[in-house]
């Protein structure tokens, strides 16, 4: 079965700017390149201001909006909603939608908190019950190199892991006069570069090496207490002119681990380390090899053999675009790389391929409480100085 010929999934998105830009992208190109069992539509973006949203939907390929994500939950014509808003929403919307018999796809990180999230993963295992199923959107899984790392690692071409280095590094707060937005406001966001981004490393290590976090000792810091408000902004009160507000959110977090099958790691999130754009790292090192990747160079992984003879040993770097590659084969000739955007098309395959086969898409519901709990772990070490949490 082709696309052109499978039934329907009509999708309503709630929230347009950044993610939702990227969501939009791969809704419309998934089909556009791989054969999918269902036919995504995109039925109805989702945002409060009417003009906006209008424009927004004209520009990204959304046939119809709604100023009220209830509304767009409600209707008729839609199967699957996709949440894009700030993590304070996401429980809240997520739930109804599960509870009106529409699967979900969810940002990252799931929630706000532990007890959101355990109340998404409930909601999503009952509706599990009736064929409805729910998946959270940490995207990097879906990047080719790192498809291709989780197949070395499980077949055992590292030995056993034993440590991991885990970074993600942006400077774009490095500034300490960039404005103050929701990412900076913990009732919208949960909690800074520890929610935003240390999130993504916390799963995709997990993913990875088929460990879970156990434990952690860590340390947060907020190195720039207050930012100038935009005048246009919404979101915190207090918004006008050149007055600044209060940065309620970590601008680093950093922390020590010890995983389920023995490994231990370091892992470091900030929005502090200028020059760094957007620099995910992750080095996994076994008892016979290592891998390591850097998102800045996402089409590369390096891999080194512990058995070759070490006068020519070192690690190799693996041009991962060759059609028997993750992925690969649907998209460009061998060395013709891929973008950012790529993670998320392929996140709108494997959901649509699970959600046809009438299986559980991953990472599920259960998979982002697992990564919250991390969060939360972390917070509670750092707010008690740096002691030793175990993850719950």
């Amino acid at each position: 079965m082709t696309t052109e010929s499978a039934a329907p999934l009509r999708v309503a998105m709630i929230g347009y700017a950044f993610m939702g830009a990227a969501h939009s992208h791969a809704w419309r190109t998934a089909p556009r390149f791989f054969d999918l069992p269902l036919a995504p539509v995109q039925q109805v973006l989702c945002g409060r201001d009417q003009a906006k949203v209008a424009a927004a939907a004209d520009r990204l390929g959304w046939a119809s909006t709604e100023t009220d994500w209830r509304s767009a939950v409600a209707r008729d014509d839609v199967d699957l909603v996709d949440v894009c808003t700030p993590g304070n929403t996401h429980a809240e919307i997520a739930i109804g939608a599960l509870e009106a018999g529409k699967h979900v796809l969810c940002e990252k990180p799931l929630a706000n908190s532990v007890a959101e999230a355990e109340e998404m993963a409930a909601a999503a295992e009952r509706a599990a019950a009736d064929g409805v199923r729910a998946m959270v959107g940490f995207t990097y899984r879906r990047v080719p190199a790192m498809q291709l790392a989780r197949q070395l690692i499980a077949e055992g071409k590292i030995g056993e892991v034993r440590q991991v280095r885990a970074q993600y590094l942006q400077d774009w707060l490095a500034d300490a006069d960039a404005p103050l937005s929701w990412r900076l406001d913990k009732t919208a966001a949960g909690s800074g570069a520890l929610g935003d981004i240390g999130a993504h490393i916390a799963d995709l290590v997990q993913f990875l090496t088929a460990q879970q976090i156990t434990g952690v000792t860590a340390m947060t810091e907020t190195f720039v207490t207050e930012r100038p408000i935009e005048t246009e902004r919404v979101g915190i009160a207090g918004v006008g002119g050149d007055e600044l507000g209060p940065v309620t959110v970590d601008d680093t977090a950093m922390w020590l681990a010890r995983m389920s099958g023995g490994a231990v790691g370091t892992f470091e999130a900030t929005r502090y380390a200028w020059g760094r754009k957007n620099a995910l790292r992750v080095e996994i090192s076994g008892t016979e090899g290592a891998i390591s990747f850097d998102l800045e160079r996402l089409n590369e992984l390096e891999y080194f053999d512990a058995s070759e003879d070490p006068r020519t040993g070192g690690f190799r770097r693996i041009l991962v675009t060759e059609g028997s590659h993750p992925y690969i084969a649907a998209w460009w000739p061998p060395g013709h790389g891929l973008g950012y955007e790529h993670g998320f098309t392929h996140q709108v395959v494997d959901l649509v391929g699970a959600l046809a086969a009438g299986e559980q898409p991953e990472p599920s519901f259960a998979d982002g409480l697992a990564v919250q709990r991390v969060l939360a772990a972390v917070e509670a070490s750092a707010a008690a100085g740096s002691t030793w949490v175990e993850v719950g």
